[in-house]
C-alpha cells in the first residue's frame, strides 16, 4: 500500500491528514480501541519511511480515532498465531521503534485516550508527547503471562527510572496522563479539548526551524537511545518468545477469548 493510496481510502484502517508541511497519522480502529492488526503494524512502518524521506513533511503527528489512541496488539487474533507469527511479529515492532528513532522528521504523539501495551511503547518512542489528562498508559504484559518485548523494557526505565518503570512494568497498573508527566513519561497532559491546539502549535513551532538542524538535533539526542534499543532487542524478543509458549499466557489468552464469547 503506498502512501497516496493510505491518503485516499476512507475505509483504511490508518488514516493520513496533511496541513501544509504537517501530517497527521491517524489509526481508525476505533470500535476496537485501535488495537493493531498484523497488516496495520506493517503499514505504520511503512508510513513512518515514506514520510521520514518526504521533503514535503516536516512534522509528523500521531494520533487515534474515538476515546483510545491504541491498546495494542489485538489480542483475539492470537489463536491464528504460530511460535514463527509471533516471532515476526515482534521483530516487525523492533523494526518500528528504530524506524521511529531513525526518521528525520520529529514525531509528536498526540495521545487522546489510552495508550496501552506496545500502543504505549509506540507513544513513548514519540519525540514529544501531549496527552488528553482524560488518557492512561500501562502495559500489562505481565498480566497475560508475557514478558514486555516490544521496547518498553527499555524507554520506560530511560523515561521514568528503574524504580518507577519496575513498579508499573511488574504490576501491570495503569497511570493517568497527570502522573505520567509527573513521572517524566510524557511532555505534557492537557485538557481534552486542548490537547489538538497545543499539538498543532508545537508542530507549527518546530516546522518553522531549519529542518536538517532539526533532524540532526533529534539524531544527536537518540544516539544512545538507539544504541541501546540494538544491543537489547534480541534478548527482550527472545524473552517475550519464551513466555508466548508457556501455559500461563495461554491460560490467560484462553480466559481473554471466552470472556469476549459470553
Amino acid at each position: 500500500m503506498t502512501l497516496s493510496e493510505l491518503a485516499v481510502s476512507p475505509s483504511s484502517d490508518i488514516l493520513l491528514h496533511r496541513q501544509d508541511d504537517l501530517v497527521t497519522i491517524c489509526l481508525n480502529r476505533p470500535d476496537k480501541l485501535n488495537a493493531l492488526t498484523a497488516e496495520m503494524s506493517r503499514d505504520f512502518l511503512r508510513l513512518i519511511r515514506e514520510l521520514g524521506d518526504e521533503p514535503a513533511t516536516s512534522v509528523i503527528i500521531l494520533t487515534g480515532s474515538g476515546r483510545a489512541f491504541c491498546v495494542g496488539g489485538d489480542l483475539s487474533l492470537e489463536e491464528t498465531f504460530t511460535a514463527l507469527t509471533f516471532q515476526r511479529e515482534l521483530e516487525l515492532f523492533a523494526e518500528t521503534v528504530q524506524a521511529i528513532l531513525s526518521c528525520p522528521k520529529p514525531i509528536i504523539c498526540q495521545l487522546n485516550g489510552d495508550a496501552i501495551g506496545w500502543g504505549a511503547t509506540i507513544a513513548l518512542y514519540c519525540d514529544i508527547i501531549i496527552a488528553s489528562d482524560r488518557a492512561r498508559l500501562g502495559d500489562p504484559h505481565v498480566n497475560v503471562g508475557l514478558s514486555t518485548g516490544d521496547g518498553a523494557s527499555v524507554i520506560w526505565p530511560q523515561l521514568a527510572g528503574y524504580a518507577r518503570a519496575k513498579q508499573f512494568l511488574l504490576t501491570g497498573e495503569l497511570m493517568s496522563a497527570t502522573d505520567a508527566e509527573r513521572y517524566g513519561l510524557i511532555n505534557e497532559a492537557v485538557v481534552a479539548d486542548k490537547v489538538g491546539d497545543r499539538v498543532k502549535a508545537l508542530a507549527s513551532l518546530i516546522a518553522s526551524k531549519p529542518p536538517l538542524a532539526v533532524a540532526m538535533t533529534k539524531a544527536s539526542v537518540n544516539i544512545p537511545l538507539k544504541a541501546l534499543v540494538s544491543t537489547s532487542m534480541d534478548t527482550y524478543i527472545a524473552y517475550e518468545l519464551a513466555t508466548q509458549q508457556h501455559p500461563d499466557h495461554l491460560a490467560a489468552v484462553n480466559e481473554f477469548l471466552n470472556s469476549r464469547k459470553k
